[in-house]
């Protein structure tokens, strides 16, 4: 009777102990939902600001029932190509990248690619969050992506490690990086260079091997992804506005409840402008840094850069159908 009793006082110590180690070990809730959202630059980029201010207004208007968990710096692909390729392969639930490899996935977006399109960020952003850029982001459904908001990446400028560059001709025999984009590509070969496309992963090292003499990016890339490290040379050509978006799969998207999904729409628009607060502070004080690194900036003449690439659009606006009537119209408003 005695061993018994024993017995039976080790054996719901052993269950006290079992219940304390399960409310130590196991979280006091847990998330309903939970994504990863992925993009192929800095944590210190714009695209990741907005992306932590998307994911505390997403948590915060769920009460936790949401989790977004950030994966900067190609962690979840080798480029921005990769990343939306993951989107439909259900490996990545949200993902923030530039407009220069849509056109894979739906040609009107090399809309967007047309050098000297807008005339200023203020023409760029009425037209993105106007019935053109709304169109145009509502053609990827089809593609099993959910457009949530138009980020930026700003305008784009040439770097090179050879010398400046100020006129169209000293392009010429420059082999430059730049996205697997055939519009962008082309306006490089109207200029005389010769462009390469290369993953986004892979541009530092050959850039410092000499692989390639440059590439073309807005400032704050230039910056955070330390470019000034192996080129010497800036030219504020601003030859291509690069839009940016913050795009869902469509799937996670219509799995969630109808005021969630109304939740991540409105949190999208909310960090769609506080990124572009980003990227224009940091455009105006990260020109300013390069300098102090090293880096030497000129500004060419864009209207000899617009003319030397005016045959870009003939070339390529075929392409574009009846929808070519949108390149007229945004061009009419410069």
């Amino acid at each position: 009777m005695r061993g018994t009793k024993k017995s039976t006082i080790i054996f719901v110590g052993l269950l006290f102990c079992a219940f304390m180690l399960g409310t130590v070990t196991q979280p006091a809730w847990a998330a309903k939902y939970s994504f990863k959202l992925g993009h192929s630059v800095s944590d210190q980029h714009p695209y990741n600001l907005g992306a932590v201010r998307f994911k505390e207004i997403v948590e915060k208007e769920t009460n936790g029932d949401v989790e977004v968990n950030l994966f900067p710096n190609n962690q979840l692909g080798t480029g921005e190509r990769d990343l939306i390729e993951g989107l439909q392969l259900g490996t990545v639930d949200l993902v923030v990248s530039s407009t220069g490899p849509m056109s894979g996935f739906e040609k009107k977006f090399m809309i967007f690619d047309f050098p000297f399109l807008f005339k200023d960020k203020a023409q760029a952003y009425s037209t993105l969050d106007g019935e053109i850029g709304q169109y145009i982001m509502g053609l990827l459904e089809k593609q099993g992506i959910k457009g949530l908001a138009w980020y930026e990446n700003g305008f784009r400028h040439l770097t090179n490690s050879k010398h400046p560059v100020n006129t169209p001709e000293e392009a010429k025999g420059l082999k430059l990086r730049t996205m697997e984009n055939k519009v962008q590509m082309a306006i490089w070969r109207a200029l005389g260079a010769d462009p390469t496309p290369m993953a986004w992963g892979e541009v530092f090292t050959a850039l410092q091997q000499g692989t390639v003499d440059g590439q073309e990016n807005p400032i704050p890339i230039i910056y955070t992804q330390k470019i000034y490290e192996v080129q010497k040379y800036v030219s504020l050509t601003g030859h291509v506005f690069s839009p940016s978006m913050l795009i869902m799969s469509k799937f996670r998207f219509d799995k969630l409840p109808k005021e969630y999904q109304e939740i991540f729409m409105k949190a999208a628009q909310e960090s769609a402008l506080y990124e572009r607060e980003q990227i224009t502070r940091m455009e105006n004080e990260q020109v300013e840094k390069l300098k102090e690194l090293g880096m030497e900036i000129n500004t060419p003449d864009k209207e000899a850069f617009r003319k030397a690439t005016k045959s870009v659009y003939d070339e390529f606006r075929g392409e574009l159908g009846e929808d070519a009537k949108l390149l007229d119209q945004i061009l009419a408003g410069n």
